[in-house]
């Protein structure tokens, strides 16, 4: 296989939302690891939007989705470097995501955060089939 990168698995993939920080692609994953940090700080994912949509302070509605960027763009360059250890990437910044977004593309990727939170929390689930069998 020699020293080929390898991107995140098709899971991952699935269940992740893309956003361009500075010119470069980014994809928000909601994984275990970011639903525990968001709970520290929300006191779980129900209140994430919530908070999102009633925050009358403006810098504070600014910060909490330049975090949330942040943690969710870090997942998939977590998951990256948990997978090629010789390949690592630097985790994206809470500073960076400030200096190279508008608060108009800020807005926009309230979408993709959502999108990724909605794919990440998804519920596949398998019916089977009726065990009642018709009489008569």
């Amino acid at each position: 296989m020699g020293n080929e990168a390898i991107d995140i698995d098709f899971a991952a993939e699935e269940r992740s939302a893309v956003i361009e920080v500075g010119g470069l692609e980014y994809k928000l994953i909601l994984t275990t690891k970011a639903t525990k940090e968001i709970a520290k700080r929300y006191g779980g994912l129900e209140n994430l939007g919530t908070k999102l949509m009633n925050t009358k302070d403006f810098e504070m509605a600014l910060d909490e989705i330049v975090w949330l960027i942040t943690l969710l763009a870090n997942q998939s360059i977590l998951i990256h470097n948990l997978r090629n250890k010789d390949l690592k990437k630097d985790l994206l910044k809470e500073e960076e995501v400030e200096l190279l977004t508008t608060p108009f593309e800020l807005a926009e990727y309230k979408n993709a955060i959502m999108a990724s939170m909605l794919k990440g929390t998804k519920r596949h689930i398998q019916s089977e089939p009726s065990k009642n069998v018709e009489v008569g």
